[in-house]
């Protein structure tokens, strides 16, 4: 077996450091069929908890079951947390229950819900129960706010102050408490006698400044405003916006209940790009780990939606079937024109979602954008309208068709151009997901245009 990479929980060695990380991957295979749990438990304990977390996803689903097995209680909790979604719960369902109520009593109490929610619930009663009851309330408050909001994504440990305290008390105060406090912290959150927030002290500046100088005097505004039932999205909005580490959520009464860190926040902004990304293809789900039942599940849905809006589209052909019949070649080009003109709507439709999720398409921006889109889908028309029409011209050599296709291509280019961006902001208003339901209706509306501008005008033209 080889020997132990020589690295720590502190490593910051770049990305070929990582893959040499992987290349353990044999080797945890054989330690985990001959039962080494020592040399396990001293590779993993060696590396830093994410990469520990990568060499471990590169198991099949029965090594992994089998390692996390074997380590049972051995396996650090800092890893556990690292692994994606469906090898976690993989881990915490292997897992018994008593390593499973000790894996909690080492987390932050975020943390803590995410190994909750990975539970099945006769499971989580059954495990919970085990605590003291005061313990038991602590963990169970997050299951009291929504789904995906600030409230479950927060953490309840955080360090906060009366304004009239000193510099010198506060310090003092975190060195005698300091099992007390979140693992880590950026700010002393400020706060009046009914516990509401009043500002905050960013450590940096408590450190510089002398012991006598009150709280209330150095203490900065807040600039984030995330309340608890604020959804993630909106939270991680405000940390992108304003540079945040971390930040304080409140109540509705203004009260202090919990912070947000940027770890939890990336994590939130990475999961919400990759639902975006995938939606805008029509598929709800993609990993590694997923069944081709799971894919199939995805994604069939999507493709029947799109057998609807093709047969519409097809349907827009069977009306100028004569035309087609007389006029062979529009068959031959009718493609290009829906190709380029859904090429176009789908660039639009990408800049608008991402605008959206940016929160730049308010009010006048909204309009602007519109104008944008629009003009630059005419600029574009014009271009490829040109383009187009020469080509058509010297493969059939009749003015008439590259004159009909020439036209066509400029209305669908202008048409691609304002449906891109319109649609996604109609849906937006309409209260729907812009990101989950644009694609098809731009596509559809697209090659609508595509194919009725084109036939109807070879009608007018060309018969």
């Amino acid at each position: 077996m080889s020997d132990l990479p020589q690295t720590n929980q502190t490593d910051t060695s770049d990305e070929p450091g990582r893959e040499a990380h992987l290349d353990y991957v044999q080797d945890v295979r054989d330690a985990v069929w001959d039962r080494d749990t020592r040399w396990l438990a001293r590779l993993l304990g060696r590396l830093h908890p994410a990469d520990a977390a990568d060499l471990l996803e590169q198991l099949s689903g029965d090594d992994f079951a089998a390692c996390v097995d074997l380590l049972g209680g051995q396996l650090p909790t800092s890893i556990i947390i690292e692994l994606r979604d469906e090898y976690r719960e993989e881990a915490v369902e292997v897992l018994p229950d008593d390593a499973v109520a000790a894996v909690l009593g080492q987390l932050d109490s975020d943390d803590v819900t995410t190994i909750l929610e990975d539970l099945e619930e006769e499971r989580r009663e059954r495990i919970l129960e085990e605590l003291a009851p005061e313990d038991r309330a602590s963990l169970e408050q997050g299951f009291a706010y929504e789904e995906e909001t600030a409230g479950r994504l927060m953490q309840r440990e955080y360090f906060a102050a009366p304004e009239f305290w000193t510099v010198g008390h506060t310090i003092d105060h975190a060195r005698e408490h300091a099992d007390d406090l979140p693992a880590e912290f950026f700010e002393v959150y400020v706060i009046d006698p009914a516990h509401k927030l009043k500002g905050q002290v960013p450590l940096a500046t408590l450190l510089r400044t002398p012991r006598d100088v009150n709280l209330s005097d150095i203490m900065e505004e807040v600039e984030s405003d995330i309340r608890v039932e604020m959804d993630q999205e909106e939270a991680a909005y405000q940390f992108q916006k304003y540079s945040l580490a971390s930040a304080p959520v409140t109540d509705d009464n203004g009260r202090l209940i919990g912070m947000l860190t940027v770890d939890d926040v990336v994590d939130v902004i990475q999961e919400e790009n990759t639902e975006d990304l995938l939606a805008l293809s029509g598929v709800n789900a993609a990993d590694g780990s997923d069944t081709v039942l799971d894919s199939v599940k995805s994604r069939a849905p999507w493709l029947a939606v799109n057998l609807v809006t093709a047969f519409i589209a097809s349907a827009i052909i069977a009306i100028f079937e004569g035309v087609l019949d007389q006029v062979v070649q529009l068959a031959i080009l009718m493609p290009v024109v829906a190709a380029l003109g859904g090429n176009a709507g789908s660039q639009g439709l990408a800049v608008a979602v991402r605008a959206i999720a940016e929160r730049e398409m308010e009010g006048d921006a909204g309009r602007r954008a519109i104008l944008r889109e629009t003009l630059t889908g005419l600029a574009n028309g014009v271009i490829f309208a040109i383009g187009v029409g020469i080509i058509a011209f010297v493969w059939f050599r009749s003015p008439e068709l590259s004159l009909t296709i020439s036209i066509a291509m400029f209305a669908t280019f202008i048409w691609a151009g304002f449906s891109g961006i319109v649609v996604p902001l109609t849906l937006k208003r309409a209260g729907a997901d812009p990101a989950v339901a644009s694609s098809v209706f731009v596509l559809t509306l697209t090659d609508i245009m595509a194919f009725f501008s084109f036939l109807g005008l070879a009608t007018l033209i060309l018969v």
